[in-house]
């Protein structure tokens, strides 16, 4: 396992490099030059200053200076600026944002918690509802209370989220008032401490539920699959050949084996939380990574569009090297360090 997974760390870190190769420099291509523009807007201030000369300033200040291999190094952090510097990712420097004027790590540090927190918590509220269910659809294949399942699951999936938001916004929110529209705190409160926690939990409620729920159509079909596969087992065979009950073999043995190619699914939504709920956190107005990742593709913020471009290479390789630990984890059958 020790060698598998060293192996794997190697290849993961030469593909890391190719595709940040390849995304940086499809990012230095586009028509946007922060030096030119700090030039420039230093010329509007004071119209005795060069423009070549703080053109050039800027240029060696942000290490846009030299070729692109030159400043690819430089981002990594493995080459020096024109001080003599280094200040690249390994430094811990993500760069600055020119829109909102700092630097890139202080404008994601905020929106990822609100995201990972929004996407952790329906997901693991997703998975305590649609495996339970989806064992028990499985077992009762065929049954009256299977197909009404099957009906709801369908008719959940098949919508999109935005609908599905909108829906649950006119009913919880404009119906019955239970729930706040939009937002993450309420307007012309000043609430600190724990109190403030619980105002951003209440705002929080009505996105939850729409994630969750949107979660349980695909989740609950997925499930029931496993365990009717399971259910068709040699073992599973064994078991009831051998007169145990049926509630028993489907506890004991048949959903343990029913959730081995559910465990991959699990860590890929867990991962895929960082990359944000776009449309919720737009249709909610939630400050998360996903709604700056947004704006920043329509403001040309490409500092912090390409951190978080190299952020999700990383997430997804690593995603993949925990799938394949996994399998071999919860599946004697699987060796992966063959």
């Amino acid at each position: 396992m020790g060698k598998y997974i060293l192996k794997r760390l190697l290849y993961m870190l030469t593909v890391w490099l190719i595709l940040s190769f390849l995304v940086f420099a499809i990012y230095n291509m586009l028509p946007v030059d922060k030096a030119a523009d700090m030039a420039m807007q230093e010329i509007a201030a004071n119209k005795h200053l060069n423009y070549a000369e703080r053109y050039l300033y800027w240029q060696r200040k942000y290490g846009l200076d030299g070729g692109i291999i030159l400043r690819y190094f430089r981002w990594l952090g493995l080459a020096s600026f024109y001080d003599g510097s280094f200040n690249g990712l390994l430094q811990g420097n993500l760069g600055s944002s020119i829109a909102y004027g700092k630097p890139v790590a202080e404008v994601i540090k905020e929106p990822l918690f609100n995201t990972v927190f929004l996407n952790l918590f329906a997901t693991v509220a997703a998975l305590c509802i649609t495996i339970p269910l989806g064992v028990f659809c499985g077992a009762k294949k065929g049954s009256k209370r299977d197909a009404a399942v099957q009906v709801g699951t369908i008719i959940g999936y098949s919508l999109p989220v935005f609908i599905t938001a909108i829906l649950f916004i006119w009913l919880f929110a404009v119906q019955w008032g239970i729930f706040p529209v939009s937002g993450m705190s309420t307007v012309g409160a000043n609430y600190t401490g724990f109190r403030a926690f619980l105002d951003k939990l209440y705002h929080f409620a009505l996105p939850l539920i729409v994630m969750t729920f949107c979660s349980l159509g695909g989740m609950t079909r997925y499930v029931r699959a496993a365990m009717i596969d399971a259910l068709d087992m040699d073992c599973i065979r064994t078991a009831r050949a051998k007169g145990l009950k049926e509630g028993y073999v489907v506890r004991t043995h048949a959903w343990r084996n029913a959730l081995i190619p559910v465990v991959a699914l699990v860590i890929g939504w867990l991962l895929g939380i960082f990359s944000g709920s776009i449309m919720i956190e737009n249709i909610f107005g939630i400050n998360g990574i996903g709604k700056v990742y947004f704006d920043a593709l329509s403001a040309n913020d490409n500092e912090i569009v390409l951190a978080m471009q190299m952020f999700y290479i990383l997430l997804a390789l690593v995603g993949n090297l925990l799938v394949d630990v996994s399998y071999g984890l919860v599946d004697p059958r699987i060796r992966v360090n063959k």
